[in-house]
């Protein structure tokens, strides 16, 4: 599966922007979680879904290729 480039340089940039901003907010979740001493699971969720998204973000930054836009929807940048 090859994944064609579907998103321009400003595109590429705000991706990966975000992404970062994604993960750093997961770690610090997920370093408020560990200081508070929180064991429920649900709670982990959060900070593992900024995490794996933020790192998805990346990862369209990156390689150029859009999820979203693959599927046929329209991305406004």
């Amino acid at each position: 599966m090859a994944f064609e480039c579907n998103i321009d340089a400003r595109g590429k940039a705000y991706r990966l922007k975000y992404g970062i901003y994604g993960i750093i907010s997961g770690l610090i979740v997920s370093g408020v979680l560990v200081l508070a001493n929180v064991e429920l699971w649900m709670a982990w969720l959060v900070p593992a879904g900024l995490v794996g998204g933020g790192a998805f973000a990346v990862f369209e930054g990156w390689s150029g290729w859009c999820a979203a836009r693959a599927l046929g929807f329209w991305t406004p940048i």
